[in-house]
């Protein structure tokens, strides 16, 4: 009976201790359970799995002894700490989605904004006839008419940097044939200009449009020198200064070269008639224009340009000596005197016209 009453009062015992460990732990989750987040807080990462959701509960085995030693009761209730930690992972997830921005459409406004500030900035062909080039044209017009020394307003910096987007913009072959049409429609009226020019007139005129053109080519060619690199001397295997000192050799000098030099041989053979300088000038820069046409006066040259003529030798000594002589005699009959010569010993004038004609070929040879 004692042993009976044991077992009942264990049985009873053990099924009141199951029903209160189970109604403690279902008062510990519900008191611990926060309601689902809305659908819109979850991110894109989190979201569940097809099979539905999966509750990570830790599980926990605690062996609590009854009035019996070891005997197992009914499923424990879990650990506040892993609740917690549970909830406090939710909270952090559910925070981490709202820190997350949402795609506004400021980021495609953006885009396209910075798309069409790209295409604004192409130069159409209408844009360059409209703005770049008449640009140029004024610059170039104000170059080729300057007088040697004159200050021209133009700004150097916005020329170049027309220049630049124009060859940026594939306009090369464009720019560099307004620039050759431009300059030869100058070089054109320029030789018009000296066919009217009367003879006592025709030197000093040739030598002024010379000087002014060759002296515009000093700033044209820096100007366009981003054009010469990357058109002229890649696809044409040219250099621009050639092709524009080109230009006046065609347009200008081989249509007054043989107008031209019969005055430059009248006045050499008149001193001073023309200045030395303008006369040094037109040499050299026909020199420079084509060097065949040293052929046609090779001693006016050779006065002014070095190793024109042949090395003197020793037979000619005589004959240079007596173009010296000559020299001297119209000089004195153009009035130039040779100072005063009371000092001069009898006899030495042959000798020192002689030593002065072989230093006066040296010199130019």
């Amino acid at each position: 009976m004692e042993e009976s009453m044991e077992e009942e009062e264990g049985g009873s015992y053990e099924a009141m201790m199951d029903d209160q460990n189970h109604n403690n732990w279902e008062a510990a989750v519900d008191g611990f359970r926060q309601p689902p987040p809305p659908p819109s807080a979850i991110p894109a990462p989190a979201r569940e799995p097809p099979g539905g959701p999966l509750l990570a509960v830790p599980a926990v085995s605690v062996d609590r002894k009854g009035p019996k030693e070891g005997l197992q009761l009914g499923p424990p209730p879990p650990e506040s700490n892993g609740v917690i930690m549970m909830v406090k992972s939710c909270d952090a997830a559910a925070a981490a989605a709202k820190a997350v921005p949402a795609p506004n459409p400021g980021s495609t406004i953006n885009i396209n904004t910075s798309t069409s500030k790209f295409l604004m900035n192409v130069i159409t062909i209408e844009d360059y006839k409209s703005t770049y080039w008449p640009k140029l044209d004024g610059a170039i017009d104000q170059l080729l008419t300057q007088s040697p020394g004159d200050y021209i307003p133009i700004s150097y910096e916005q020329i170049y940097s027309c220049v630049y987007k124009c060859v940026c913009q594939q306009h090369s072959e464009q720019m560099y044939s307004d620039l050759i049409k431009k300059i030869t429609n100058h070089l054109e009226r320029v030789s018009k200009e000296l066919q009217a020019s009367p003879p006592d007139l025709y030197i000093e005129r040739f030598n002024i449009a010379l000087g002014q053109y060759m002296g515009a080519l000093q700033s044209i060619v820096p100007l366009f020198i981003y054009m010469n690199k990357f058109y002229i001397e890649t696809k044409l295997n040219r250099d621009l200064k050639d092709d524009l000192i080109k230009l006046f050799t065609e347009h200008v000098a081989e249509k007054h070269i043989y107008s031209l030099m019969p005055l430059l041989l009248e006045a050499q053979s008149t001193p001073f008639q023309v200045t030395p300088s303008t006369m040094a000038n037109i040499v050299k820069g026909l020199y420079t224009l084509r060097p065949e046409w040293v052929q046609m006066a090779p001693t006016l040259f050779s006065k002014f340009i070095p190793n024109i003529l042949p090395p003197a030798v020793e037979s000619e000594l005589s004959e240079y000596a007596a173009q010296d002589q000559k020299l001297q005699r119209e000089l004195i009959q153009n009035g130039f005197m040779r100072g005063d010569q009371s000092r001069k010993r009898a006899g030495d004038e042959l000798a020192y016209n002689s030593s002065s004609a072989c230093a006066s070929s040296r010199g130019y040879r």
